[in-house]
């Protein structure tokens, strides 16, 4: 996915016109200060199938994923929903909206979350208002969006309490897996294609990698 950064302004332009009083006022306001976006300002977006998240104020535009982003994102799930199915100890979900804070709200590509977690962080819309205990990222061609995944959101789930991260790069056919240690995440392991994947959250949950990346 490609990012493509959009500010107030941007936004305000596409709404109202650019010759509007109200861009002329957004115009100096801008010039003097740093907008920081919220969460009420997602209401303003269309659902045109772009992603929109806020990390930290700014707000970060996704394009739809390719074809192939897709089928591993779809892979990974499938394997966390049937371990789900036959231990019912928690659940699995594909682009939830996550709400950390008014001005952190995003979307992963993939999480799970145990039974007990999801009944405190579930809000009445099925957004999660706090960490899940695994978040999966699946990385994008483009280096803004692994600067994305590899450092702003890195930071944003190590703060906000996730137990374990899941990077995965379907060009190197490699995953990167986070685990908490001392209440910051960090690099336990880098499992290639010819690895599986499996979590001290996730008892018994193997999952080869070849599976993963759709290799025989």
């Amino acid at each position: 996915m490609m990012l493509a950064p959009l500010d107030r302004l941007g936004l305000e332009v596409l709404r109202y016109g650019k010759n509007s009083p109200r861009i002329e006022a957004s115009v100096m306001t801008s010039a003097t200060n740093r907008v920081r976006w919220t969460s009420a300002d997602l209401d303003l977006f269309p659902d045109d199938g772009k992603r929109y998240e806020i990390i930290d104020g700014e707000l970060i535009v996704t394009r739809a994923p390719r074809w192939s982003h897709q089928e591993v994102t779809g892979r990974i799930f499938a394997a966390l929903d049937s371990w789900c199915q036959d231990t019912d100890l928690g659940r699995a979900a594909i682009n939830p909206g996550i709400i950390f804070t008014d001005e952190d709200n995003v979307i992963p590509d993939v999480v799970w979350a145990s039974n007990e977690r999801l009944e405190a962080l579930m809000d009445e819309a099925e957004h999660l208002t706090g960490a899940p205990e695994l978040v999966v990222e699946v990385l994008s061609l483009g280096k803004k969006d692994e600067q994305r995944d590899r450092q702003l959101k890195l930071k944003l789930y190590s703060q906000q309490g996730v137990q374990e991260y899941w990077i995965v790069d379907n060009t190197l056919q490699q995953v990167q897996v986070y685990r908490r240690d001392q209440a910051v995440l960090t690099l336990a392991m880098t499992l290639q294609a010819s690895d599986s994947l499996t979590s001290h959250l996730l008892p018994d949950f193997s999952c080869p990698l070849m599976r993963i990346f759709g290799r025989r």
